[in-house]
């Protein structure tokens, strides 16, 4: 008897589609037949009342009919689509003379157009690109760094920790201890990356941030090496003439250590609203690689030394562009990012 009803409702299905001539009509007979209270559906929901050994046949029998309507149902909507395609053709309601839709093509976001030009200059420096992971063993990212257990910088307001051992880096510098572990000096690689500090979003800050770190380690390497390196490097950034100076700091890993100011490049040294009228930008922390440091990835500090510095890429961007807010970097505005 069901058999009888289900060959019954796809025939009158299959004569209903065949005679409609417009979407609206097809929409009805797909609603009469397998709407929520449609023919196909009141016998699925009666396949519950049958006898067990029955209930499957039933159900797929009527799940063959529902696909056969639907596959006709779909050839007759594509049948229709096409005719009305056609006949706005003749209708003249097409110009297919018209050009099309202009796409879009994406830009260089500021801050890959400032690593890749850092990359270059030291790149004709001499140094390698190097990287390594984001997740890092403690041992890496502090222990072997001098960073003692107590330092505040392993606090978890400091630190994402994955596990007591699994941390987000909180600095490239880790790249630099595992290239130590594999390669023997002479050593000169800079190290960019993402790495992760726990920190409110501001217009300066942000939990996510980009350093580029650089190392050199061979003999008879000194704080003189490393001040020539870096006046051409911001030189090379900024133009000829750029002046930078150096102030103590204090960094775990280096000895001595020192923070590095840039003469301003858009006033030249002579104060303006970038350089708040000082003159100068902080810039990054440099230093001497610690003898600890050196020892712990298995280089001895009487026969080498080396340098080590780091700085950050969006503050970098910021200053190369002008921007005036962190926040810009990560919003994916594409009013600020067509600007590049």
């Amino acid at each position: 008897m069901i058999n009888d009803r289900l060959k019954k409702i796809e025939t009158e299905a299959k004569t209903c589609i065949d005679q409609a001539d417009n979407l609206q009509e097809l929409e009805m007979i797909k609603i009469k037949y397998l709407g929520r209270k449609g023919e196909i559906t009141s016998i699925l929901r009666s396949v519950g009342s049958a006898d067990a050994e029955l209930r499957p046949v039933i159900g797929n029998l009527t799940n063959q009919v529902k696909i056969r309507i639907e596959e006709l149902l779909n050839q007759k909507i594509s049948m229709l689509e096409d005719h009305a395609f056609e006949d706005s053709l003749r209708q003249g309601g097409l110009d297919v003379t018209l050009p099309g839709k202009e796409f879009k093509t994406g830009t260089r976001h500021p801050m890959r157009i400032t690593l890749d030009e850092i990359k270059e200059i030291f790149l004709s420096m001499g140094f390698r690109v190097v990287g390594g992971p984001e997740i890092e063993w403690d041992v890496y990212n502090f222990d072997m760094l001098n960073i003692p257990k107590d330092h505040p910088a392993r606090n978890q307001g400091d630190t994402f920790y994955i596990t007591d051992r699994l941390t987000l880096r909180t600095q490239t510098s880790s790249i630099q201890v595992r290239h130590m572990l594999l390669h023997k000096p002479p050593i000169r690689i800079v190290a960019p990356g993402r790495v992760y500090r726990v920190d409110e979003m501001d217009s300066t800050h942000s939990p996510m941030f980009h350093q580029l770190e650089g190392l050199v380690i061979d003999k008879g390497v000194t704080l003189g090496n490393l001040k020539y390196t870096l006046e051409t490097f911001f030189n090379a950034l900024y133009g000829d003439g750029t002046k930078i100076r150096f102030r103590p700091h204090h960094f775990q890993f280096t000895e001595p250590s020192a923070e590095v100011d840039v003469s301003c490049f858009s006033c030249g040294g002579k104060g303006c609203g970038i350089c708040h009228q000082e003159g100068w930008i902080e810039s990054l922390g440099c230093g001497m690689v610690h003898p600890n440091v050196l020892s712990m990835c298995n280089i001895n500090p009487d026969e080498y030394s080396g340098f080590a510095f780091g700085m950050g890429l969006e503050r970098m961007a910021m200053h190369k562009f002008k921007i005036d807010s962190l926040k810009h970097f990560f919003e994916n505005d594409i009013r600020f990012l067509n600007q590049f």
